[in-house]
């Protein structure tokens, strides 16, 4: 007996921020498992969820993103990700913590919190230097080294509920940051409306996240990873926190992750003025074309173009008889390998500093995560630096590669040597 097929077609996704229906393609990436659920060895035999991964624009306020398909509590409960295995990273916290401080006079009479603390590594900083802090962390497995390093952390999920519970126990901060969260909260509106629930009166919001810019214009494509739910311009940001009662009134360009925003929130009523940055960053952003909607159209040609020149690199490199492996296991990996379909056909293995990862396999394409000692064993003629944007840190710590002739690729913004 047939089954009747329900040929209904699916409802357009609505926006996260504004609701308006979703109909803008900006790049479809096909189907990708979890970036983070790094295959234990007894499962490399068990069924893997993959899910869609296609980012839309909403074209009434720009927001780039995907649809949701798992819950946060399923992805960042158990964590990881630890932040402290990169020593630039740890280098770019205590830098900023000693320009928050020089900035704001920020002293033992202050407090500083953060949202998804991690594992310690910025907020140790403020600690050094005799500031109270508190981080709030959803991952209790990360949240046991922050607190091993002596900062009081909250196990909780950041949103209204949360801040109201924390400001009556703790407070409110001076200082209220996040690094790398704003793209990963789903319901955006929630998250960016419990910061002004929590933020002191005169207090300040710094928030740092990959510019959508930068992701446009380097081609950054394996950014896109069902973790990160939003990709982010400085003007649909603006416009979030207004809605919201909190005003931007400066913005820093920055190197991390290939190019992000530190972006300088208050309430809107808050004295203090806005300083050039913002208008200028505005009108850098118009002139690019961020708030045209065929901007957006042309990016998914130049992320096509990349797979064939990455996946053309590697099987000349094969066909030649040279031995690729793999430098880290990061989230913008697993998007690459999985979007490229590169499995050990062409990476033989590939490494991670983090023993959390160590002894794994990556998601989809399983491809085994080793320690970096193995390089060294085997001598590869190629190494591909998956966290490309800490190249310039892996190439030199893992110098000896050049001892037989081994050389370091990246393949974003295309697949390059590196000198």
């Amino acid at each position: 007996m047939s089954q009747a097929i329900n040929s209904k077609p699916t409802a357009p996704p609505k926006c996260r921020f504004c609701s308006t229906e979703l109909r803008t393609n900006f790049v479809d990436l096909g189907m990708s498992p979890l970036c983070q659920t790094h295959i234990e060895p007894h499962e490399l035999n068990h069924m893997e969820r993959f899910y869609p991964l296609h980012a839309w624009v909403c074209e009434q306020c720009w927001l780039v993103q995907l649809e949701q398909y798992v819950a946060p509590g399923d992805i960042f409960s158990d964590y990881a990700y630890f932040s402290s295995y990169s020593d630039s990273w740890v280098e770019h916290a205590r830098r900023y913590a000693e320009n928050m401080i020089d900035r704001f006079k920020f002293g033992k009479h202050s407090l500083v919190m953060e949202i998804a603390s991690n594992d310690g590594y910025l907020l140790q900083h403020f600690l050094a230097r005799g500031v109270p802090c508190r981080g709030i962390e959803p991952a209790a497995n990360v949240a046991e080294a922050a607190v091993a390093k002596g900062i009081p952390t909250t196990v909780k999920f950041f949103g209204q509920k949360t801040a109201a519970e924390v400001a009556a126990e703790h407070g409110k901060p001076s200082l209220l940051l996040g690094n790398n969260v704003l793209a990963h909260v789903p319901d955006i509106n929630d998250f960016v409306g419990g910061m002004k629930t929590l933020l002191a009166k005169d207090g300040v919001i710094t928030m740092e996240f990959p510019h959508l810019l930068r992701l446009m214009d380097e081609n950054q494509f394996d950014t896109i990873y069902h973790e990160h739910f939003s990709y982010l311009s400085f003007g649909t940001v603006r416009t979030i926190f207004a809605h919201h009662g909190l005003r931007l009134f400066d913005v820093d360009e920055i190197p991390t992750h290939g190019g992000s925003l530190r972006i300088f929130g208050c309430h809107a009523d808050d004295s203090r003025a806005d300083t050039a940055a913002v208008a200028n960053l505005l009108a850098a952003e118009k002139a690019f074309g961020l708030t045209t909607a065929a901007t957006y159209g042309t990016f998914e040609a130049k992320v096509l173009a990349t797979k064939r020149k990455l996946l053309a690199f590697l099987i000349e490199a094969k066909n030649a008889g040279k031995q690729i492996v793999g430098y880290g296991a990061p989230g913008k990996g697993n998007t690459l390998l999985n979007y490229c379909g590169i499995r050990t056909d062409f990476l033989d293995y590939t490494v991670d500093r983090s023993p959390h990862k160590q002894g794994r396999y990556t998601p989809g394409t399983h491809i085994p995560i080793l320690t970096p000692e193995k390089i060294r064993q085997t001598k590869p003629d190629y190494v591909l630096i998956l966290p490309w944007n800490l190249k310039q840190e892996i190439a030199t710590q893992n110098a000896y590669v050049r001892e037989w002739g081994g050389r370091f690729v990246v393949p974003i913004p295309h697949v390059q040597l590196v000198d």
